[in-house]
Order: C-alpha cells, then sequence, then structure tokens
C-alpha cells in the first residue's frame, strides 16, 4: 500500500472514534435532561439526515477540492457540533451538525481510496478500512461509556483551570470537551493526506443541475447489474446496523440488567465481530466478491436468536481469571454478538469494494460515494423511525428483534434473487472487468 493510504487510515481512525464516542455522550446528555425514550434512536436519524438532503451537494464538493482539505474542513464542522453541544444546544440538533460534517467527509474518505489505489487494491483497502473502522468503533464506543461513567467523569470535573470557569460542570459535558480534541487531531491529521493529483471537470455549481446530475447518477447506479446488487446490500447493512445499535442498549438492559456503559461494552463487542469478518473478507477476490450474499442471511438469522437468550438462558456460574470475575451469561452473550458483527463484516466488506469500483467506472468517485450515502442513510431514517415508533408504543424488546431478524433475512433472500435474475444474461467477472452495465 502506498504511504499516503495509512495517513488516510490514521485521518479516519481519529475521526470515527470521536464520532462513535460521541453518539454515548449523547446518549448520556439525553438521560441527563430526562428525554423520552423514543427521542435516543432519533439521535442517528439527526446525524443521517444530512446524507439525505445534502447527497447531490458534496459529491461534488469532494470531487472539487483535493480529498484531504474537504476531509479537514469537514471535521472542523464536526467540531463546530461538539462545542453547540457543550454549549446549551439540543443534542438532537447538535448531532445534526456533526452529521453535516460526516455527510460532507465521506466521499472524500471513500473517493480518495479509488484515486490512490488500483482496482485490485479496492477489496484489500476496504478492508484494512473497514477493520480499522470498527477498531475505532470499539474504542470509541467503550471510551464514550467511560467518559460518562462515574469514575472518570468525577475525576474529570475535579480539574479546575485557574481563574476560568469552564461552564463543564457535568459529565457528558466533560466527555463533550475530551471528543472535541479528539476531532481536532483528526483534523490535523487530515492535513497530511497527500495530493492524488486527480483533477475532475469543472463542478457544476447551480443547485437545480446538480440535483439533475445527481439523479442520473443514482439512476445509472442503480441500473447497473452488478451496481444495483451491491448498493442494495450496503444500503440494508447500514440501515440494520444502526438500529442494531440502539437495539444492543435496549435488550443489553432488559436481558442482561446491564446500565449504559455496560451495554455500551457490549456493543463495541458487536464491533470486534465486524472487525474479525472485515479482515478476513479482505482475503476475498473481486471478481468473487458476490460469493458472500448467503452470509447476510446467516446474520439475520443469527440476529433472532438475541429474542429468547436472556440471563437466566445459561447457568448462574461466575468464572475467574486475571483478577476477574464474569458471569457466563455475559460470555455466552459477547460470543452471540461477535457472531453476528463477523458475518456481517465479512459480507459488506467485498460488497463495498464492488460498488466502489461500479461507481468509480460508472461516474467519478465523489458522486458515485454520494450516491451510496444517500441510499445508505435513506435507510438509516427509515430504519430508526420504525424503530422508535415501535419503542413509543411498548413493542417488547423480543418482538422488536425478531421483526428486525425476519426484515434482514427476508431482505437479503430478494436480493440474491434479483442477482440470479440479472446473471442468467450476464458473467459478472466480465462485467467487472469490462465495466459495462
Amino acid at each position: 500500500m502506498k504511504r499516503g493510504f495509512y495517513t488516510i487510515m490514521a485521518a479516519q481512525f481519529f475521526s470515527s472514534l470521536a464520532d462513535n464516542a460521541l453518539l454515548i455522550a449523547a446518549i448520556s446528555l439525553l438521560i441527563e435532561i430526562s428525554a423520552p425514550e423514543w427521542m435516543t434512536p432519533l439521535l442517528k436519524l439527526f446525524f443521517g439526515l444530512s446524507y439525505v438532503l445534502l447527497a447531490a451537494f458534496v459529491g461534488a464538493f469532494a470531487d472539487a477540492l483535493p480529498k484531504g482539505r474537504v476531509m479537514f474542513i469537514t471535521n472542523s464542522i464536526k467540531i463546530v457540533g461538539c462545542l453547540t453541544m457543550l454549549f446549551g444546544a439540543h443534542p438532537l440538533v447538535a448531532y445534526a451538525i456533526v452529521g453535516l460534517g460526516a455527510a460532507a467527509y465521506s466521499p472524500a474518505k471513500y473517493g480518495i481510496l479509488t484515486e490512490l489505489l488500483p482496482a485490485d487494491d479496492l477489496v484489500k483497502a476496504n478492508g484494512w478500512i473497514e477493520g480499522l473502522t470498527v477498531g475505532s468503533i470499539i474504542m470509541g464506543t467503550l471510551l464514550g461509556g467511560q467518559l460518562v461513567g462515574q469514575k472518570l467523569s468525577t475525576m474529570m470535573l475535579s480539574l479546575d483551570v485557574p481563574f476560568i470557569d469552564t461552564g463543564i460542570d457535568t459529565a457528558p459535558q466533560a466527555a463533550i470537551t475530551v471528543i472535541a480534541g479528539i476531532y481536532a487531531i483528526a483534523a490535523l491529521v487530515n492535513l497530511r493526506i497527500p495530493d492524488t493529483g486527480v483533477r475532475y471537470a469543472h463542478q457544476e455549481r447551480n443547485p437545480a443541475r446538480l440535483i439533475i446530475d445527481f439523479a442520473q447518477c443514482f439512476t445509472t447506479l442503480w441500473r447497473d447489474k452488478l451496481g444495483q446488487i451491491s448498493l442494495a446490500v450496503t444500503t440494508l447493512f447500514w440501515g440494520a446496523g444502526a438500529t442494531l445499535q440502539f437495539i444492543v442498549l435496549r435488550w443489553a438492559g432488559s436481558a442482561l440488567g446491564l446500565d449504559l456503559t455496560q451495554g455500551a461494552t457490549l456493543q463495541a463487542v458487536v464491533a470486534i465481530g465486524i472487525a474479525v469478518g472485515a479482515v478476513l473478507a479482505a482475503r476475498v477476490p473481486l471478481k468473487r466478491a458476490l460469493s458472500v450474499l448467503p452470509v447476510g442471511v446467516a446474520m439475520g438469522v443469527l440476529v433472532m436468536v438475541l429474542a429468547v437468550f436472556h440471563r437466566d438462558s445459561v447457568p448462574n456460574i461466575v468464572l475467574e481469571g486475571f483478577g476477574m470475575q464474569v458471569p457466563l451469561y455475559l460470555i455466552v452473550a459477547s460470543l452471540l454478538l461477535t457472531m453476528i458483527g463477523a458475518l456481517a463484516g465479512f459480507f459488506v466488506v467485498p460488497m463495498n469494494a464492488l460498488l466502489q469500483h461500479r461507481g468509480h467506472v460508472l461516474m467519478s468517485a465523489g458522486h458515485s460515494i454520494a450516491v451510496q450515502n444517500f441510499n445508505e442513510n435513506l435507510s438509516v431514517l427509515a430504519m430508526l423511525c420504525v424503530y422508535a415508533v415501535l419503542v413509543r408504543y411498548d413493542l417488547s424488546v423480543p418482538k422488536i428483534i425478531i421483526l428486525f431478524g425476519m426484515f434482514v433475512v427476508g431482505s437479503m433472500l430478494l436480493v440474491m434473487r434479483r442477482h440470479r435474475m440479472n446473471m442468467r444474461r450476464a458473467d459478472p467477472l466480465t462485467l467487472i472487468r469490462e465495466g459495462r452495465h
């Protein structure tokens, strides 16, 4: 891999670390202000809203400037979002500002890979990027949980700045201050990302024409025989993944009796599984990317097992080791969540690489990633809205999990059926090599 790739990885790590720590801090802030429970999943909804509303514009923005500069600007917007949350804005509004930065950041982050690396390295690069991203999710979730936890927050709040009243008086505020600092580190690393030298045609600035151009890119990718399959899978994955984050938190509380900090640890366990799956998937060549589709069905089936698992499902045994005491039910739950994450990581990485390649062949990098983000975050918004409604009307956690798992299985089966129909008249390897659709 080229040296610039590792700089991109470092920037992505710190930015994603802060994103995931901030989610836990924002949830803690909602709890502190006694917000209703159904408002919690709306954090992700407000975060993803910019991906949908600005999809027609962020691709052109990402292609108009060197990608490293775009990533610096957008990380700075995330810092602004943190500061607004810190100084009293409603968590949903502040998190929406962070989402604005993330929406513009993503086309540059993934688009630069297609500029920097040959197509044959994209699966490997995506495996590393996804593995590192998941590592940052793990650490960010754990960090967020610890920052709002009593022990670490008490220590941070005891620190005083001489002659200055910082106005930081609560655990969420202290956590957000630290997270803003991490965003600043990410922004500084962005400045070290090399200019690939790739330049695109002059980017349109007329909003109406940008929307028309985006609609054409959207149609092109959905009509492509390989693009539509990979796009359908990644769209499903991100919508399901965002919903699963909140399902795991509620399931951890209702089935295992864990608090927010402990539940955040279980979220990190899922992320560990995704990292393992992503690393294993890095060995899948681009020409065999579509062979992993059945793994998505297996993931949906395994998710439904959560509906029947609770702390009384296993013997009340406490295991000891390394000076720790861990209940057996927590170990079994962690293994189950790790397996779910591994299946998810294994099937989404090749799909992501294939989608990036098809998008690069059919249109510019920034525009194709913008189309991908639009679809994925529209899925996130729709699924989180449904989940919020289910929570609002007090549907039990096991029933929500069953409905969720059935939806994933059914959707993946429909995607596999569509792929078989597409391939009756075309060879996927030929399509990948020739760039036809």
